[in-house]
């Protein structure tokens, strides 16, 4: 890895089951990236949910990447009731998909170049058409989808685009780790790492209704919607209580 965050940066954050997250609010997230985007990079912005940072303790290495990147956000409302019982609330969720819809909004008009690593072959393009009817003036300068084997071709890709933002959206921890290895090579200034947004994006996937994420029920919205995800759904009790534990431990 070849990018650190500033000591003064870090200290600003709220440590939560291992993972120390930027207490900022959607706009100050949007604003610090904003920031990122006029210095040299490479700089990382992690969106870790409860599943995120359970991986992150029992995986070092990625541990030690999201300790290290530039902005850390609680993509999660099981984040806030961790942060909660731990007596270190944050002030609100930052849930990645609106971070970088946020983020486009900004930055749409003024020549900043986008491109999209991720998902099945032809979800990127479709994401980019949508992203660029909701964004007027959005620049996206390329795409690519997740099915590679190597990544030599997809980094001079983005790199020969001239791109100055990645949505890498490969799973975590993959996503990640191919930041960390790859994002000063490819060349971009800031990387995004954002799951399964091209889907959502490119409409392939519904979000929840709005009732549903101002309540914090996102997951109980796709747990009705696939109830196949009820393994990873009910690692979120477990979660918590590892909050009390914590808390009870001092």
């Amino acid at each position: 890895m070849e990018w650190y965050a500033k000591e003064e940066e870090c200290a600003m954050r709220v440590e939560v089951l291992g993972v120390a997250f930027d207490d900022l609010t959607l706009d100050e997230a949007v604003g610090r990236g904003l920031e990122l985007l006029e210095q040299e990079g490479p700089h990382l912005v992690v969106t870790p949910n409860p599943e995120i940072v359970q991986r992150a303790n029992q995986d070092p290495e990625f541990s030690e990447i999201l300790s290290k990147a530039d902005l850390v956000i609680p993509d999660g409302v099981g984040v806030l009731y961790a942060a909660k019982i731990l007596g270190r609330p944050l002030k609100g969720r930052v849930a990645g998909i609106d971070y970088a819809a946020a983020l486009l909004d900004r930055i749409a008009g003024t020549g900043k170049r986008l491109f999209l690593l991720g998902a099945a072959p032809g979800v990127a393009e479709q994401a980019a058409a949508n992203l660029q009817a909701a964004h007027p003036g959005l620049v996206v300068c390329g795409t690519h989808d997740g099915y590679f084997k190597e990544d030599g071709p997809v980094v001079d890709a983005i790199r020969a685009a001239k791109a100055d933002i990645v949505f890498v959206c490969l799973g975590f921890p993959k996503q990640e780790k191919w930041i960390a290895a790859n994002g000063t090579a490819a060349g971009a200034r800031l990387y995004i790492g954002l799951g399964g947004s091209l889907d959502v994006f490119a409409g392939k996937v519904e979000r929840a209704p709005e009732r549903f994420q101002k309540l914090g029920l996102e997951w109980l919205y796709r747990l009705m919607k696939e109830p196949s995800r009820i393994g990873r759904m009910a690692k979120l009790p477990l979660f918590l209580v590892s909050a009390v534990g914590a808390r009870l431990r001092g």
